[in-house]
């Protein structure tokens, strides 16, 4: 069954991001930043359905794996989404998805350790300063020390309950209900956390000095506080969606499921082990993978699912299977990475945008009276996919200065072997046996090793063969 279906999906993966979704920027369209190479540059597009990067889709799709297995493109993606201003700086786009867009710098940060390109991290380092200071200063909110705004890509209507949605208002676009600049949500602080925690990597690894070192890591520790103080539900062992701003509802916690905000809290550090053992526990999963958010929004049903709620987002399942792998649940995240190929097998292995929870069909889901289409080809839905692989299943994790395993092999998948992978100048044939999620023996070229590590100034071919044990 492994190769047959998790296998083949794991191709079909590679096809859509390698063949169909990276594309050349022929009209020199997205240069505007001018720090993309090549003529005509190549970069990620979103999907099928979508010509454009998009900052949310090139920082995921980036993070995700393209940085490993297209770094030039990846590059190009991640500078296709900024902008040169008059004074020859460099900004991320400046457009009315503001919230969530601090997802570049985990994606950048990520594209820094996969292929140690200093000159990147130079520039990236800049944009990742001004757009915290931004944000900082525009939608910050002092009393709870939280970000406001929408929730991580949720930019329909459909991702929220009434209120913010007005049903008077016929608009999809999140930002033209009121109120909606003005929540906290789960996700979008826990995207804030991690940029932080990724600026005062990127300062150390300049050699900054140490206060401003020091600036972002306390903004970090303030963040995780605040979250763990506002939006975590004690009598129900989970975190709600978001706190209301404004409105009638200000300053209470809405205690929707988010998957996104849970796995972001869970993958970057910000619940405790036992937070996430509970957060686990609970979590509300629909036969085909974990949705959106849950439970449905009043004007929802199992017939009719929000287009953001009650459905499932494939990027959102290849997170909440790398967050069960790293917290110890193999089974969940089993459970996502088969149901994940199995979406896929059955829609012609095309990688659709969005699938019905309960019968597994593409389906865009329902927002302001209207069934939505799902879009074939979607690059994320793809990139997650990946994700499951190189991050739950086979563990990798990249520094600065190495690439780490701390694989995750479900005992009824067997053997699994990947092979030609690129890191930096060498190429690694990797091998899984055994199960479980614990190394029982690591051998690099034929020599065991006390550490999993293949060090960044590798070249030339490898061998590793890991055998794991429970």
């Amino acid at each position: 069954m492994a190769q047959s279906n998790l296998g083949v999906a794991y191709q079909s993966a590679l096809d859509n991001l390698l063949r169909t979704n990276i594309v050349p920027d022929t009209e020199k369209k997205y240069n505007k930043a001018k720090k993309m190479t090549g003529d005509p540059g190549v970069f990620v597009r979103a999907g099928g359905g979508y010509n454009e990067p998009w900052t949310r889709d090139a920082s995921l799709n980036s993070w995700n794996a393209a940085s490993l297995l297209e770094p030039v493109a990846a590059r190009n993606t991640l500078w296709a989404v900024c902008e040169q201003n008059a004074d020859g700086t460099v900004t991320i786009q400046q457009d009315n998805q503001w919230w969530d867009k601090v997802i570049w710098i985990t994606g950048a940060w990520s594209h820094y350790t996969v292929t140690g390109d200093r000159n990147f991290l130079e520039s990236a380092y800049k944009v990742t300063q001004d757009e915290l200071a931004r944000m900082q200063r525009q939608h910050y909110n002092k009393e709870l020390g939280l970000f406001q705004g929408p929730a991580f890509f949720s930019d329909g209507i459909a991702g929220y309950p009434e209120p913010p949605y007005d049903p008077t208002n016929g608009s999809g676009f999140v930002l033209d209900h009121h109120f909606t600049d003005k929540l906290m949500p789960l996700s979008t602080n826990c995207v804030y956390y991690n940029a932080y925690k990724c600026a005062a990597r990127m300062a150390i690894e300049l050699g900054r000095p140490a206060p401003e070192v020091r600036q972002y890591e306390e903004s970090a520790k303030s963040l995780q506080v605040a979250i763990n103080k506002n939006l975590w539900m004690p009598s129900k062992s989970t975190y709600g969606y978001f706190v209301h701003g404004a409105g009638p509802l200000q300053g209470k916690l809405d205690p929707t499921q988010e998957g996104i905000g849970i796995s972001f809290a869970i993958l970057f550090g910000i619940a405790s082990p036992a937070q996430t053992k509970s957060i686990l526990k609970n979590a509300y999963r629909s036969p085909h993978g974990i949705t959106t958010s849950w439970p449905h929004f009043t004007r929802y049903d199992d017939a009719h699912p929000g287009r953001h709620n009650g459905i499932v987002w494939p990027l959102v399942n290849g997170m909440f299977a790398c967050a069960a792998a790293k917290s110890g649940r193999t089974d969940i995240y089993r459970d996502e990475v088969e149901n994940a190929a199995l979406l896929a097998a059955a829609s012609d292995h095309r990688f659709f945008e969005i699938y019905n929870g309960i019968t597994g069909v593409p389906d865009g889901g329902w927002q302001t009276g209207g069934h939505w289409p799902s879009q074939p080809d979607q690059t994320w839905s793809a990139t997650a996919y990946l994700r499951m692989i190189y991050s739950g299943l086979f563990g990798m994790t990249f520094e600065p200065n190495s690439l780490t395993f701390s694989p995750t092999l479900p005992t009824q998948w067997g053997s699994v072997k990947l092979t030609g992978l690129h890191y930096r100048a060498a190429v690694l044939d990797i091998s899984l046996n055994g199960g479980g999620r614990r190394i029982a023996r690591f051998v690099y070229d034929g020599k065991p090793l006390i550490k999993a590590v293949v060090p960044a100034g590798a070249t030339g071919r490898h061998e590793i063969v890991i055998t794991m044990k429970s």
